[in-house]
């Protein structure tokens, strides 16, 4: 089938403004072939920005990452600033360890620079946390991360933060968004060459010292308590770039008995051994598991590649069992709580698919608690608008896909902090003479106990995006009277009702159906993916003498079988 006249004059156009010869060379080879399904796929569209920025696969095309989409999106934010807040701060530029990133941290950075907008940016790769720290001291207008986080390593992604070192919210993302879309061709947007080379005029380095404030700082997260900091720890950076700052913060603590997979140590955007560079998937653990067995570890702690996230192993019965994002939420808002100290009222918060057993934590403490949508810029924002308007002090907060962040120091997910605190806590039960599952057991006896499933449906193409539709305008209309043996006996529509609530919880495409003291369910399509997720949290009591373990097993089944309900009665099961 011949391309169309359409698609062959945009993407020769495309071609023409593209100012890398390879990505040129890809996007003609694709034409001269006559692929008009890939070029259909890559250019009949523009990647398009949002709260978190953009990301997507590497490759030619105006709807792919590659520096033609970097340089325009620059300009775009450039232009937004400059009309939005003249004189102001420098942007802070950072980059991760993917095999792009540098290149296009380089043009982001010439692009800011040619618009005459000061720049602060890291010479060589670093963690996300850590570009989020510097923004704040800095006093910095705006922060461009490029990064793809845990995402395969085909994609990359360029993430901005606000002048309050958050992450965008509404209506900042459709600002940038509507001003890329002004911008002409790549090739013609003005841009200095050679800037990660050196100062230039308004463009420097960012000095050593902020990344030795960091760390101090993230020191003295830690309670003043006794604990027994002999536990053997092994660590993983997953190929990513948390490797030398996990020490920075792991060995002056204390732990010396550290011990790093070798194979995953350094930064390799190729990730060669995983095939998925995320903790979360089937495998990505094995060679920290691996390496656990051969020390006789006590503990594993990893980032995903960006260092924004952590997951964490224990040992139970000769296997190492990985703790869910809530399960590692709950002990440290728990922990960090019990040791506040005095002061302001203590405030967390967690995205509202997270547990909600972190209310029953914080009115133990005597704590104020949070719950935003989802995302860690609604975290941040809630965080520093309680802050000011009830004078709570801000301890913890974090959401159930293992984000988590303490105190002032990073105002996103900090996977750095979150692997001290979690060590720090680990060693506080040696020395009480208990493990981590005996103070997780603990919680459980004194708040019940709560297992937390999700199910997401796949529905692609434009059939599935009317299917999902089609189930989300279902609870408009009626609920479902019961999930398993539990009655439904309300809910709430986040799409409804907005005005009466706080702007971390505007209107979403969001039900939440109340299952009483049995817990609750979520339904919610997947902003990014052609997905509806489904959300069940079953609450369970550990009676006297019971396993905590058994009684979590019969739960989390309890809540599967709930969830495929759910997706039965909206017609996707």
């Amino acid at each position: 089938m011949p391309i169309s006249s359409q698609l062959r004059r945009r993407t020769e156009a495309w071609i023409a403004a593209d100012p890398d010869p390879e990505t040129r060379a890809e996007l003609q080879a694709l034409l001269d072939a006559g692929n008009e399904g890939a070029l259909a796929d890559r250019m009949g569209g523009t990647l398009a920005f949002g709260t978190a920025g953009i990301r997507g696969v590497v490759e030619a095309g105006s709807n792919r990452m590659n520096r033609a989409v970097v340089i325009r999106t620059t300009r775009g934010l450039a232009d937004y600033l400059r009309a939005t807040r003249p004189g102001s701060g420098p942007v802070v530029v950072g980059f991760d360890g993917r095999l792009s990133s540098r290149d296009f941290a380089a043009d982001t950075v010439g692009v800011l620079a040619a618009a005459g907008i000061p720049v602060r940016y890291f010479p060589a790769v670093a963690p996300t946390p850590l570009v989020a720290y510097a923004a704040r001291v800095l006093g910095a207008t705006a922060a461009v991360v490029v990064t793809a986080s845990h995402n395969p390593p085909r994609d990359n992604g360029y993430k901005v933060y606000d002048a309050n070192a958050a992450q965008i919210i509404p209506p900042v993302d459709a600002g940038i968004a509507a001003a890329i879309d002004r911008v002409g061709p790549a090739n013609e947007v003005p841009r200095v060459e050679g800037v990660l080379e050196g100062a230039k005029g308004q463009v420097r380095p960012i000095e050593p010292v902020i990344v030795s404030r960091y760390v101090e700082e993230v020191l003295a997260l830690r309670p003043e308590v006794e604990a027994d900091r002999s536990l053997r720890l092994v660590y993983t950076p997953m190929h990513g770039v948390g490797a030398r700052l996990v020490e920075r913060v792991l060995r002056p603590a204390g732990f010396a008995d550290l011990h790093v997979v070798a194979e995953q140590a350094e930064p390799d955007g190729r990730f060669p051994t995983v095939a998925f560079p995320n903790p979360e998937e089937p495998g990505a653990l094995d060679l920290a598991r691996a390496l656990a067995a051969r020390v006789g570890a006590d503990l594993i702690l990893a980032n995903d590649p960006d260092a924004d996230r952590l997951a964490v192993c224990l040992p139970r019965a000769e296997e190492w069992v990985m703790l869910t994002g809530n399960q590692v939420g709950l002990l440290l808002a728990d922990f960090l709580l019990e040791h506040a100290g005095p002061g302001p009222t203590p405030l967390v918060v967690n995205s509202i698919v997270s547990s909600p057993m972190l209310a029953s934590i914080a009115a133990h403490h005597g704590a104020r608690f949070e719950a935003t949508l989802t995302g860690f810029k609604w975290i941040a924002n809630a965080a520093l608008d309680l802050e000011a308007a009830e004078g709570t002090r801000f301890i913890f907060g974090y959401e159930e896909a293992l984000g988590y962040t303490a105190g002032p120091v990073v105002r996103d997910k900090d996977g750095i902090s979150a692997a001290l605190l979690f060590a720090e806590l680990a060693a506080r039960c040696r020395a009480q003479g208990e493990t981590v599952w005996d103070r997780l057991a603990r919680l459980y006896r004194r708040h019940g106990m709560w297992a937390s499933t999700q199910l997401s449906l796949v529905r692609p193409g434009s059939q599935g995006a009317a299917e999902i539709a089609a189930a989300m305008e279902l609870l408009r209309r009626r609920l479902p009277e019961r999930l398993g043996e539990v009655a439904v006996t309300g809910a709430v529509d986040f799409r409804e009702g907005a005005e009466a609530r706080p702007r971390w919880l505007a209107a979403t495409p969001l039900v939440a159906l109340d299952l009483g003291e049995a817990g609750r369910a979520l339904v919610r399509p997947s902003g990014t993916e052609p997905k509806l997720k489904i959300y069940v949290d079953r609450r369970a009591v550990v009676g006297p003498g019971e396993d905590p373990a058994e009684v979590e097993a019969a739960a989390r089944t309890d809540a599967d079988a709930m969830a495929a309900d759910l997706a039965r009665f909206l017609g996707l099961a």
